[in-house]
């Protein structure tokens, strides 16, 4: 019997590990870092693996038990894998597919010239696994991990697959994403303790296959569609670059200030319940308020003053103008000459209207003579805002330009926002505003807030991110 690496035992317990005759065999294509310490691990869970790649030497280097690459206690753990017998290598993609049960993807998706990825060994890898299924009757899962963009396993994959085996997606095969996320040298450990498992299936069986196989490492994977597990692995990678870029130019702009930027950053980090939490990170509506916008401002401004160039700071006034004229180009998309407003605050819960963003969009239908009415549970035609006016003298233009319209704007309720209008505009998750949505009827509605949990559940509300 093969047991786990004793280093990573400890890691591995979140069920009782067992070696047992019905866990199935896995074929891995590819042996660069991800497929050689798939190979490794695997096999240290007690399924039989098959290493397979294109390259001799790589398939040489598994079948012997010797590490192709430089990674933390891989070489022991494929010399043991080797020694009792899980462990072979081969270059042979159809042979693989025919003596195992699941054949993990993990083959290059380079930058293709056009800047885009590089399909070229996903169709190699996806016609050598078809003609493997051709010659078997038993159900086989194939499971793709390479950074892909979404689409590409059902859209490209799969019908390769189908086309080449005669089979039916489904019924005589399965397809699943399964988006690894080992950092290189210490991805033994990641792969025994990782911080999420995801698979992406969009048939029962062959979810039920994969989380079996990692119930070792994580009896509690997410379980979602392939084309959000093929997302989630680009936006991990993506959030990692930019905090990258944050922290670099979080260095760039201290260094000339005086400022040690380790030591801003060590006191950064301690905060899990806003900066390192889910908390901003669900797509909606524009930053705004009283701090975002005016700090983003100031700080851009400290950096033009010291001759430091920050461009991904520089950009989020970019990015959040090109959010509101999203926003605007949806609502003139209806063709509305009376639009409704759900929420005029720049958040729920307060009557502070500084830099709100929806200002800056009913500020432009305004100007274009679209008829805006508004409605606020927090404010009235009685609501001061002359400190508000005087705050933003130098900022967002949207209050400034409303000031005196705005008070006419105002109704005293939902019903009356939507009896006339055209089309919504709804800002605040509020379940008021939910129910005038329903009670409108047919109108368009544009969803700045994902006032619904289900984004399909009515075909007139349009989400601006969904």
């Amino acid at each position: 019997m093969f047991d786990i690496h004793p280093q990573y035992a400890a890691l591995a317990t979140a069920v009782p590990l067992r070696v047992i005759q019905e866990k199935p065999s896995i074929s891995v294509v590819g042996l660069g870092y991800v497929g050689a310490v798939s190979t490794a691990c695997l096999s240290s869970l007690g399924h039989r693996v098959i290493g397979v790649d294109i390259d001799p030497a790589k398939v040489a280097c598994i079948g012997e038990g010797r590490s192709p690459i430089h990674e933390q206690d891989l070489e022991e753990m494929l010399q043991a894998g080797v020694a009792d017998g899980f462990v072979t290598a081969s270059t042979d993609l159809e042979q693989a597919v025919v003596d195992t049960d699941v054949t993990f993807v993990s083959v290059g998706t380079p930058t293709s010239a056009d800047g885009g990825c590089d399909h070229s060994y996903i169709d190699a890898a996806a016609r050598a696994i078809g003609a493997g299924l051709r010659r078997k009757n038993a159900y086989h899962v194939v499971v793709m991990r390479c950074s892909i963009p979404p689409g590409v396993t059902m859209g490209f994959m799969a019908p390769i697959i189908e086309e080449v085996s005669g089979l039916k997606l489904g019924e005589d095969f399965g397809v699943c994403f399964n988006p690894e996320f080992l950092r290189e040298g210490v991805a033994i450990e990641d792969f025994y303790a990782p911080p999420k498992t995801v698979i992406g299936a969009n048939d029962q069986r062959s979810a039920a296959i994969l989380t079996r196989i990692f119930e070792a490492v994580d009896p509690t994977p997410i379980v979602t569609s392939i084309e959000t597990a093929e997302m989630v692995k680009y936006v991990d990678n993506i959030w990692h670059a930019t905090k990258v870029c944050f922290a670099n130019e979080v260095g760039r702009l201290c260094k000339p200030l005086g400022v040690d930027s380790h030591d801003v950053m060590d006191v950064f980090v301690q905060d899990t319940k806003l900066n390192l939490s889910p908390y901003y990170l669900k797509p909606g509506f524009a930053f705004g308020g009283s701090c975002l916008p005016k700090e983003v401002r100031a700080v851009a401004h400290i950096a033009k003053e010291q001759g430091v160039s920050l461009p991904l700071i520089e950009s989020l006034t970019t990015s959040n103008e090109t959010h509101v004229e999203e926003a605007i180009r949806m609502v003139r998309a209806t063709g509305a000459k009376t639009v409704g407003v759900f929420g005029l605050a720049f958040k729920p819960g307060t009557d502070d209207l500084r830099e709100s963003p929806i200002l800056e969009v009913i500020a432009v239908l305004n100007a274009e003579g679209v008829k805006v009415v508004v409605h606020d549970p927090a404010i009235t035609a009685q609501t001061p805002l002359e400190g508000q006016l005087a705050y933003v003298r130098h900022g967002s233009s949207g209050l400034q330009a409303l000031a005196a319209d705005l008070p006419g704007m105002l109704r005293s309720t939902p019903a009356e926002v939507a009896k006339d209008a055209e089309a919504l505009i709804v800002t605040h998750a509020n379940p008021l505003y939910l129910q005038a949505i329903a009670d409108a009827g047919p109108v368009p509605v544009i969803d700045l807030v994902r006032i619904q949990d289900d984004a399909a559940a009515a075909p007139n509300i349009n989400g601006i991110g969904w």
